[in-house]
């Protein structure tokens, strides 16, 4: 790049009072030479300016350029009137390329969105990419078109339900905008799939208050990524300025404590802790206490990870839930539910089992950049009407984030092929 700003400097060119400054006949070349640098090393800066040794008097004529101008004699007659301003010179080629290189390297990238599109390759092949092949080795839509675009969806882990929903507002799409191609249907597949995950977008924000203890019960089954995904988000409590704290109600679990001791030791947040196998109320109890005498905004509690088909631990969830709100009003404020992508229907039935035990207010979908079954977020969605709150795409302690029905959509289609209003195939 420095290389293109060097072709495009331009020299001044000579005025007539550079050239009046020009050498006199018979003065010597050493009397022209700029003076040395001052003693000491210390230099002028000329960085950026283009030094040259004027031209002795006739040297135009002589090389062929032009020559001074020479003043005009009054012979009584009207001077000329002046030549029209030279118009303004074109950009060169590597003018324009450079700085279109300039306008692409300033346009911000959102590392978020990058590592959120990487992550859902898998499902964007098991689902849009299908979808698109279909729409284009299809000539019309007919009902061999919709029974194999159902299938696609089933394989997808939309949902039955959400199939429906998708395929009714396309077969109306065809009707009222009388469309004929199916590559015409991929701008209102992506609609469609909008409004099945834009319901109750107010509902997503986390009901936290300022002046109180926030209490956010985390539950889930083992593997979900229940604990990983508490300190995840204990960090990004602590990074947004809030004073937070953990307890660790996870005590049957071998290891789980100390598990969590080490994420909470790296995000620096305080560990309220029993002995393996104490009773996961006391735990509770005692958090709520140490977060009130320490004006702690949230607390977030570790629960143990449990099948959802085990009546007796989904009681002893109801329980936590009991002391919590006997010791603080209104608590827990949240219940987030982890669920691992990974596990399609089945995370769709935890789901509905934890609802009904212990009030989910939110889902937080791990490990989405690691399935192809990445359309279970539209499942639940049409389905339960659960918000999605979070949704995370890797390992990292930052790759938790609220989920955006938007954001989640562009990047499920991006590198995809769709359609403009002609009917044309253009990248998305």
């Amino acid at each position: 790049m420095d290389t293109f700003k060097k072709w495009f400097q331009k020299k001044p060119d000579p005025t007539p009072e550079t050239a009046a400054s020009s050498p006199e006949e018979g003065e010597s070349a050493a009397d022209s030479t700029p003076p040395p640098a001052a003693a000491g090393g210390e230099a002028l800066d000329v960085s950026g300016t283009t030094l040259e040794r004027d031209a002795p008097p006739g040297a135009a004529e002589n090389s062929g350029g032009v020559a001074p101008p020479v003043a005009a004699v009054d012979s009584g007659t009207d001077a000329p009137a002046p030549e029209p301003a030279a118009e303004p010179r074109k950009k060169g080629f590597f003018q324009e390329a450079w700085e279109t290189t300039k306008r692409i390297a300033l346009t911000p990238v959102d590392p978020w969105f990058e590592k959120m599109a990487e992550g859902l390759d898998r499902t964007r092949k098991s689902l849009v990419g299908q979808v698109v092949t279909l729409f284009r080795l299809h000539q019309k839509i007919d009902e061999a078109f919709w029974e194999e675009l159902e299938d696609i969806l089933i394989t997808a882990d939309v949902g039955s339900e959400a199939t429906d929903r998708v395929i009714d507002t396309l077969r109306q799409a065809v009707k009222q905008k009388g469309l004929s191609e199916p590559a015409q249907l991929l701008a209102e597949l992506k609609a469609a799939l909008g409004e099945i995950l834009g319901r109750d977008q107010g509902s997503r924000e986390l009901r936290l208050q300022e002046g109180r203890v926030n209490v956010v019960m985390m539950v889930g089954v083992n593997g979900s990524g229940k604990t990983t995904s508490t300190a995840k988000l204990a960090h990004r409590f602590r990074q947004e300025g809030k004073k937070v704290m953990v307890a660790a109600a996870d005590t049957f679990r071998a290891a789980a404590i100390d598990q969590l001791e080490v994420w909470t030791t790296r995000v620096d947040v305080p560990l309220v802790r029993h002995k393996e196998g104490a009773d996961p109320a006391a735990v509770v109890f005692d958090a709520v206490q140490a977060a009130q005498a320490r004006g702690t905004g949230v607390l977030l509690i570790d629960t143990a990870g449990r099948l959802h088909s085990k009546i007796n631990l989904m009681k002893e969830l109801e329980k936590i839930s009991r002391v919590a709100s006997r010791e603080l009003e209104g608590a827990p404020h949240e219940v987030l539910l982890v669920l691992d992508a990974t596990n399609g229907q089945n995370a769709l039935q935890q789901a509905r089992v934890f609802g009904k035990s212990v009030g989910v207010t939110g889902l937080v979908l791990c490990k989405l950049d690691g399935t192809a079954k990445g359309g279970i977020i539209l499942a639940i969605a049409q389905e339960l009407q659960i918000p999605v709150k979070f949704i995370g795409v890797g390992e990292g302690v930052d790759d938790l984030r609220p989920f955006d029905p938007d954001l989640f959509l562009q990047a499920l289609f991006s590198e995809q092929v769709e359609n403009d209003e002609s009917g044309t195939s253009k990248q998305a």
